[in-house]
């Protein structure tokens, strides 16, 4: 039978900054999966991932900037989905306000109740307020480019409307009160009141 000598293994492959930095995201999402955001420290998070508790203050500070930080990720997936959509979309108010309203219910179901947690807990940093509004602020800025050719201009408190009615039925749907074509359905319906119309004088 032949052993191998454990000074002749290949070393393990150090991971490059950008690479740990993903590792971390991801075992902070499975934490809070398994013990929701009141149970996560960086101290579990180190353990978790198998590194020291420096290297991983050394990437987010504090817990805080673990939950901004992922929350910015889903911010940004969440932008990255609705352009994908809209660019090959056929250019008409009801098409474009069904892949608006696809896109936010469908990423935050995809997200689960991890992000309402991170959202939940950013709240409770004063400091980080500034991180929700400029992924929001992103994202509206999408919805207005996309719907503006319909509908025109748009202020601001009609788009939030879509924020806040997006984010209640992403709730609904992730405790099962509805389901998710319902969400989905019903932020369409938000999108094109916002929008001025219910999408049957802008077929052309």
């Amino acid at each position: 039978m032949t052993t191998t000598n454990p000074s002749t293994r290949a070393p393990r492959r150090r991971l490059s900054k950008p690479e740990r930095r993903v590792q971390l995201l991801e075992m902070a999402r499975e934490l809070i999966r398994d013990a929701g955001t009141d149970g996560f420290t960086l101290g579990r998070l180190a353990d978790r991932a198998g590194v020291t508790k420096p290297l991983v203050y050394d990437h987010f500070g504090d817990r805080a900037g673990v939950f901004a930080e992922l929350y910015r990720e889903f911010e940004a997936r969440q932008r990255s989905t609705l352009s994908a959509a809209l660019a090959e979309a056929e250019p008409r108010l009801p098409v474009i306000a069904e892949l608006v309203s696809g896109a936010y219910i469908d990423c935050c179901l995809a997200e689960g109740r991890e992000l309402a947690d991170v959202v939940a807990a950013l709240s409770g940093f004063a400091a980080l307020e500034g991180v929700r509004q400029e992924a929001e602020d992103a994202y509206l800025a999408m919805c207005r480019t996309a719907l503006e050719p319909f509908a025109g201009s748009l202020g601001l408190a009609q788009l939030q409307a879509i924020v806040g009615a997006g984010d209640a039925l992403a709730r609904s749907a992730l405790s099962s009160r509805i389901s998710a074509d319902q969400a989905r359905t019903t932020l369409t319906s938000v999108v094109l009141a916002v929008a001025g119309t219910t999408g049957s004088t802008q077929e052309d």
